[in-house]
């Protein structure tokens, strides 16, 4: 993959790896690639998730900061 990964792309990702594994879509051969590579989406997302609430928080704290004075 060449392009930048995103939250919304390894989301939608993520969705089609689960969706194979529940349809049992995936041979048996490819299942722990499938598992590893949902693991590395996930790890993604959790940390684009942490950053973003981090980003917001430091934006309210700036607007209560200037609301005081």
């Amino acid at each position: 993959m060449n392009q930048e990964l995103t939250y919304e792309t390894a989301y939608n990702e993520l969705q089609e790896i689960a969706a194979e594994i529940e349809n049992e879509a995936v041979s048996v051969d490819l299942l722990a690639e499938k598992v590893k590579r949902a693991a590395v989406l996930i790890e993604f997302c959790q940390q684009k998730l942490r950053a973003t609430e981090a980003e917001v928080n430091n934006i309210i704290k700036q607007m209560e900061g200037k609301g005081e004075k």
